[in-house]
């Protein structure tokens, strides 16, 4: 159990009302909680599961294995084919089951996780390959983890991207999003989308749509721990089209007219506004996509993502 507030006081009392119910057992700051671990230092809250890795690695037989500097492969066509060699469909679930425990606190595998859950039924070589490259990228960099810094501000801002079209086997979308709240990273999520878009502007408009959700139950969360934010949400989005639509009803956006209305309505209440951010800026990618590695990392950085064991 972990218990936080900002009254020690309050704890305390806590604990003792606990312990006349339970056996309990004090064990201080929290350092490791089902196999995430936390450091601490000036500079804020460092979480991570560097253990969880190398046992994960050790398990598989994969302590000793040659690593990579990336977890999937550019321009990769994963998808289901008549022709393909199945594998133990078991241990490629296990394995994918302890993969998406590891993107808690590891964005930067997102993606390729999200791409290798969709082949859990029926998993083959091309896809078991797959898994072992993203544990091949984890060995490259098992300190990895998201740091928490102190900062004098609770702005809450997200962004988001759709990649249209661009699942081989049935053509829908893959979108995403990052939210943070005084500039450390939230939360997440990569996800193919359920209809086919037929444009690239709704799929990121239905991808708009998720994130602004997701923002307003940040806002939400916020106030009722009282820390409301006190100036309105940006939602960053790369795609003039999409923010346009948001402000302007056309006849040919009537199959996202829910979408639309919904985030027009948020708009006008000034609860959220939409900024453009250039396309080399965009941070999203790294969750509907695979990108090159200079892309990936610079990417990682702005997102707060660290590994507190590499060499200085």
């Amino acid at each position: 159990m972990i218990i936080t507030r900002d009254d020690p006081e309050e704890i305390s009392r806590l604990q003792d009302q606990l312990a006349t119910k339970f056996e309990m057992k004090n064990l201080g700051g929290l350092k490791y909680f089902l196999g995430i671990e936390v450091a601490r230092s000036k500079q804020g809250i460092f979480i991570f599961q560097r253990q969880y890795i190398l046992n994960l690695l050790s398990e598989v037989g994969l302590l000793e294995c040659k690593p990579t500097d990336s977890p999937i492969i550019l321009n990769h066509r994963f998808g289901k084919y008549p022709d393909q060699v199945p594998r133990d469909k078991g241990r490629y679930q296990r394995l994918v089951g302890k993969l998406i425990y590891l993107s808690h606190t590891r964005p930067d595998i997102t993606y390729a996780v999200s791409v290798v859950s969709q082949f859990m039924h029926c998993p083959s070589e091309d896809h078991m390959n797959v898994v072992n490259q993203i544990l091949r990228y984890l060995k490259f960099s098992p300190g990895k983890g998201l740091m928490f810094s102190r900062n004098h501000h609770l702005w809450v801002q997200g962004h988001t991207d759709a990649d249209w079209a661009g699942n081989i086997s049935n053509r829908k979308s893959t979108s995403g999003y990052f939210t943070f709240v005084g500039r450390n990273l939230v939360t997440w999520r990569s996800k193919k989308q359920k209809v086919v878009a037929l444009s690239s502007a709704e799929a990121e408009f239905r991808g708009m749509a998720k994130g602004l959700c997701e923002l307003l139950w940040l806002q939400k969360l916020l106030i009722e721990i009282g820390f409301g934010p006190n100036c309105e949400m940006n939602l960053f989005c790369d795609n003039k089209a999409t923010i346009d639509i948001s402000l302007v009803q056309h006849d040919w956006t009537k199959h996202v007219e829910v979408d639309r209305h919904f985030i027009k309505q948020n708009l006008e209440a000034k609860i959220m506004q939409f900024p453009f951010v250039k396309s080399e800026d965009q941070l999203i990618d790294i969750l509907t996509k695979a990108v090159c590695s200079k892309n990936f990392y610079n990417s990682l950085g702005k997102l707060g993502i660290k590994d507190i064991y590499a060499p200085t």
